[in-house]
């Protein structure tokens, strides 16, 4: 676990903490599906959560149901028209498309590299 954060089979969660329930909770992240979990000992989170995921694809089998993938790599991003501008530009000028060179500049910001 690194931080508040739990992964498993590609799904993934941000632990919180109630102090007025006291315990800790989650839910599958980047999903429209509502998939929670809580527990009241720090070192059963972890399972926790994996088998509120276990849970959920069984339940997505059971169904005849495809589970929902936490991300599919597609979503929108809102700039200015002078910043989409001078990105496309930036682009054209290494021979990138602006997929490729938002990609890029996302990584490495994500990867600590700005």
């Amino acid at each position: 676990m690194k931080n508040n954060m739990i992964e498993y089979k590609g799904y993934w969660t941000k632990v919180e903490f109630s102090a007025e329930d006291r315990v800790l909770y989650g839910k599958i992240e980047g999903i429209a599906d509502l998939v929670n979990f809580e527990c009241e000992d720090p070192g059963r989170v972890e399972e926790e959560f994996r088998q509120a995921v276990d849970d959920y694809l069984a339940f997505c089998r059971d169904l005849g149901k495809d589970p929902e993938k936490p991300y599919k790599g597609v979503f929108n991003v809102r700039v200015s028209p002078e910043l989409h501008r001078r990105a496309a530009a930036a682009a054209d000028s290494r021979g990138e498309t602006l997929n490729a060179f938002v990609a890029q500049a996302i990584s490495a910001a994500v990867d600590g590299r700005t």
